[in-house]
């Protein structure tokens, strides 16, 4: 119990202390102390948890009576927080879906129908992986942000330095999410969960330009709106089936008696996690700093809503819950996957690959197999990494070139090595053999076969195949060798290479043990989850299959290095329609004028770009989720399907 509430309280007293810390250098010091801490907490904590069958602290006494009063005021307090930025924005919406959940918690609270005698804090094989994805990511992110924003503000004169509000904010992020993943009560995993819609909503407008403020408010009103779903769950849960905590829930036993709860916390866990047609407000994050994208779209705020998806797996399977999960998640797989071609902005690409992966841990959620739940959590821990890390080197390249998109980094391997060399790592781990992504796809595609899907097997074979599309395109442009590349001076600080190495060690270790990471961890966690002795996910021949490729990983750069070294590699130059100038981008014309030659990858955009697909997909999405409630709603009051 001593390390969960430390993992909870710590970030805040971290936050409390930055606020008031306006030297770079002293802020420096709190920021790499506190994640170090939290990194060796985190650490201390799971050998301590691992091991167990989940432990379960703080039942119903005087001292969780007044935590509940606490947060019942820290409630108020954001409600009228937002309700006040909301008046002066004049985004009266965001402010009227804030009272109105509020104003149900708060009844509920006041009426004592939510009192419980069952523990509040529980921890479990789950929660000790979030814990150690929200402490390494999460803290390497608030390291790197500690350089990263000297050169922001420096490139950025435009805006107001606000670091004093950046760097707490970042924290309480963290404090948050260990609070979420680790509260077994649902009012309290509600209260941490609205904690980060309303962190990342001031986070998101930081800068305070028009757009920020704009693309804040889409964040905040979609994921309160999940959080009235998530509320409304809450209640039907205490008044019509006296059941106050998760676990209470997903094994209460009778799957029709909490078809409705279930499907809302489904709802909630969509907009949170930024499936269709909720995406935009994830596309809308981009405007922060890098750090804020990092953060929201690796170790915490999205991860919120898949983790809640696993948790409510085994209730999901074969329920209308389940289907409806699973086909908005696999639906917005393929099309964010689509959309992801057509961009050259390389964190819109980013942002749109995230949309997709987490999709695609929905899908397998829904589905809500062991099968398929495997592979989500090794999708969820492959992507926290590898997107941490690709975050964050683009924001290095970008303050390094000035520019993010992806046809500036023509040659970056030449120019900047150091920095491709990160991005190589990061987008290997996305979909190259043997890094855990692929593997977790064919999993989750041998699973959608096995369950005779024939939809999501159709999703997945063609979101995997433009997922392939526009990696390969970023790969090779990176790649690209010319003889004319000039070195790229930069100042990337050591705190960001700090993050970005431990990110590409992480990225690597995870590939290496990934068999033992399934036999060791994930496996044991399906066991936990749906309550059995054991699970066995990875047949011998799988294991064979991976080494074969952990060992073609280091024999075919070997190879193709002999190989190369008996080529002449002396560059030739290109034909390009006249006489080359000597850097195979100038050439003189038939009439002896010159002309400049640009190489740019295809972007399809004419096909199904956003203007093309966007809003009919989110249309596709609002009829699945409304069809699919109103069904439940049918189902339970004894409708016929």
């Amino acid at each position: 119990m001593g390390f969960a509430a430390f993992l909870i309280l710590f970030p805040f007293l971290a936050a409390a202390v930055l606020i008031f810390t306006k030297n770079n250098s002293a802020r420096k010091a709190v920021v790499f102390s506190s994640g170090i801490i939290i990194m060796a907490a985190a650490v201390l904590f799971s050998v301590r948890e691992f091991p167990g069958s989940g432990n379960a602290y703080l039942g119903q006494s005087h001292l969780t009576h007044r935590i509940d009063n606490i947060m019942l005021a820290a409630e108020l307090f954001l409600m009228a927080l937002v309700v006040v930025l909301s008046v002066k924005h004049r985004k009266y919406y965001a402010g009227l879906l804030s009272v109105i959940g509020t104003a149900a918690m708060t009844w509920l609270e006041v009426s004592g129908r939510a009192a419980t005698d069952e523990a509040h804090i529980y921890c479990d094989k789950l929660t000790v992986i979030m814990c150690l994805i929200i402490a390494f990511i999460g803290s390497l992110i608030c390291i790197y942000a500690v350089g990263y924003m000297v050169d922001y503000h420096n490139h950025h004169t435009e805006y107001r330095d606000r670091r004093t509000f950046f760097f707490p904010m970042l924290f309480v992020f963290l404090g948050a999410m260990f609070g979420l993943v680790m509260s077994a009560n649902l009012n309290w995993i509600y209260f941490f969960w609205e904690v980060t819609s309303i962190s990342s909503f001031l986070l998101i407008g930081y800068t305070r330009t028009k757009k920020a403020i704009d693309n804040s408010f889409r964040a905040l009103w979609m994921n309160l709106l999940g959080g009235l779903g998530f509320a409304a769950a809450i209640i039907y849960s205490a008044i019509m089936l006296d059941v106050t905590t998760l676990s209470g829930l997903v094994n209460h036993g009778t799957p029709s008696l909490i078809l409705i709860p279930v499907i809302l916390l489904a709802f909630a866990a969509l907009t949170k996690s930024a499936q269709l047609p909720f995406s935009k407000w994830l596309l809308g994050a981009m405007v922060a700093p890098t750090p804020t994208s990092a953060l929201l779209h690796s170790a915490t705020m999205v991860k919120a809503g898949v983790y809640l998806l696993i948790r409510l797996a085994p209730a999901m399977h074969g329920e209308l819950s389940g289907t409806m999960t699973s086909l908005v998640g696999g639906f917005t797989f393929l099309i964010a996957s689509m959309l992801a071609i057509t961009v050259s902005d390389g964190k819109k690409v980013l942002a749109y690959s995230t949309i997709s992966n987490l999709g695609l841990i929905t899908a397998c959620a829904g589905v809500g197999t062991k099968e398929t739940v495997w592979a989500a959590v090794l999708l969820l821990m492959f992507h926290a990494v590898s997107k941490s890390m690709m975050f964050q080197a683009v924001g290095a390249i970008e303050n390094a070139t000035g520019s993010r998109n992806i046809e500036d980094m023509h040659g970056l391997i030449m120019s900047a090595p150091f920095l491709a060399f990160v991005m190589v790592i990061g987008i290997a781990g996305m979909f190259l053999a043997p890094f855990g992504m692929l593997i977790s796809k064919w999993a989750a595609l041998k699973a959608f076969i096995d369950a005779d899907n024939i939809v999501l097997v159709l999703f997945i074979a063609f979101g995997s195949a433009t997922t392939m599309l526009y990696w390969t395109k970023w790969l090779a442009k990176i790649l690209v060798c010319k003889a004319h590349s000039h070195k790229v001076y930069h100042r990337t600080a050591g705190g960001e290479w700090l993050s970005l190495l431990s990110h590409a060690f992480m990225m690597i270790m995870l590939c290496l043990l990934l068999p033992t990471i399934s036999i060791a961890v994930v496996e044991p966690l399906l066991a936990q989850l749906y309550n059995v002795k054991s699970v066995s996910v990875l047949a011998p021949e799988d294991l064979v299959i991976m080494v074969i490729m952990l060992v073609m990983v280091f024999v075919i750069p070997v190879v193709a290095r002999v190989l190369t070294s008996r080529i002449n590699t002396t560059p030739n130059l290109e034909y390009m329609g006249g006489v080359n100038q000597g850097d195979d981008r100038h050439f003189e014309d038939s009439f002896g004028n010159p002309k400049n030659m640009y190489l740019s990858g295809w972007y399809l955009e004419d096909y199904f770009g956003e203007k093309k697909i966007w809003l009919p997909s989110a249309a596709i999405s609002v009829v699945m989720i409304v069809a699919f409630i109103g069904l439940s709603v049918g189902t339970l009051s004894g409708g016929v399907i």
